[in-house]
């Protein structure tokens, strides 16, 4: 049974709906001051890896270890796709490479984010060169990922040894990880795995969200039974509260599944956390680190939040009818926030190991990548761009 969720009235509907639509003029100029910013970093990080959070404002650079390192080359394939311009594809299949070797080496892949590393990464290289080698690369991380399932609870366990009763837990995040079983069953013909991913997207629907549409970050499932327990956070402000970017993973996270499965009843569901996440917004509509906090809170924003959210507003459009009189609104609120981000939280100054989008959050608890850009901000910056400039068949 579809579980089911208040879903709010937009509160900024006038708002939204006054907005004009953004320019091809500017969304070209925004996507070409990414270029800009990309071809520095290339010279920077060579054939290394940002670090996940820049550290005042400058990318550390680091070998490919991080859960982070795959929205890198995804900014990469980006590039390529809108310039077709070599270097680019050049220097995303060297990192190819070292996502193959990565793989089969098995090195730092103990996690649940094999989708942000290898849907990004490998599955574009083998959608726009066809590469082989990006297609093996990507099925072994679907089937490194598969290592995590817990029959008992029916979820892909996101962290810590599976014995472990503390770590027997799920979090939102990996409604974006998913993607990567779903396309590897396309790939092998083989259900496992899409049937692997669409029971974790429905435990993730029935548990970690809220009755209001807020979201948990994580959520904990009794061990010895595989019953739902608990949900807490690891990264909101409190067990209670709504972190940002756990908001915006649900906004792209459901139409991603919807997209795979067909199943467009929980459409309802994305609307819910949509609207949730919409009435919560500050006046520049960028929202903060945590929903619990506005304007005047003395807090940071999260732009990376921001952008993935309206990823995930253009991703749902196709599966909303065109009588629902909120289709328009989140068009508009897409325009909205994306132009506030343009306007407010990037530079047309550029400089080695910036990054492109400023003013998001890795980590509020660990003091890691506060008030700092961080390097997946910058891959839906641009995703959420390119989305609108050109026709694009999604990494995900």
């Amino acid at each position: 049974m579809i579980r089911k969720v208040t879903v709010e009235e937009i509160q900024k509907k006038d708002e939204f709906l006054a907005t004009p639509e953004l320019t091809k003029e500017e969304l070209t100029k925004a996507f070409e001051e990414c270029l800009k910013q990309i071809d520095l970093n290339m010279e920077y990080f060579k054939d290394k890896f940002p670090y996940s959070a820049t550290k005042q404002n400058k990318y550390p650079i680091i070998e490919n270890i991080e859960w982070t390192d795959g929205f890198w080359t995804g900014m990469l394939w980006l590039a390529y796709e809108y310039t077709k311009d070599e270097k680019y594809r050049e220097l995303a299949e060297k990192n190819v490479d070292s996502f193959l070797h990565r793989v089969e080496n098995r090195i730092e892949l103990d996690h649940h984010d094999l989708g942000f590393l290898y849907s990004l990464s490998c599955v574009s290289a083998y959608k726009i060169t066809g590469s082989e080698k990006a297609k093996r690369a990507a099925l072994l991380a679907a089937d490194k990922l598969m290592e995590r399932w817990q029959e008992k609870g029916e979820f892909l366990q996101a962290w810590g040894p599976k014995d472990s009763p503390e770590h027997y837990r799920f979090i939102i995040d990996c409604m974006l990880n998913i993607p990567l079983l779903y396309w590897a069953s396309q790939m092998t013909n083989d259900p496992k795995y899409k049937t692997v991913a669409k029971k974790h997207f429905e435990t993730s629907c029935k548990y970690v969200i809220r009755d209001d549409a807020s979201a948990f970050h994580t959520f904990y499932m009794d061990p010895l039974t595989g019953e739902p327990s608990h949900g807490a956070t690891r990264q909101g402000y409190n067990d209670d509260s709504s972190w940002a970017r756990g908001q915006a993973w649900g906004i792209y996270g459901i139409p991603l599944n919807i997209r795979y499965t067909g199943q467009t009843e929980y459409i309802d569901l994305y609307k819910g956390m949509t609207n949730y996440f919409l009435n919560r917004l500050p006046q520049d509509n960028v929202c903060y680190w945590d929903l619990i906090f506005n304007d005047g809170s003395g807090q940071s924003k999260d732009s990376s939040a921001a952008a993935a959210a309206v990823c995930g507003m253009l991703e749902a459009d196709p599966f909303l009818a065109d009588n629902d009189p909120d289709k328009v609104v989140y068009h508009k609120a897409c325009a909205n926030i994306l132009r506030s981000l343009m306007n407010n939280y990037t530079s047309t100054e550029h400089e080695p190991g910036n990054p492109i989008l400023y003013h998001g959050v890795y980590s509020w608890h660990s003091g890691k990548g506060v008030d700092e850009g961080n390097i997946w901000g910058d891959y839906y910056y641009m995703e959420a761009i390119y989305r609108q400039l050109k026709q694009w068949n999604s990494y995900w």
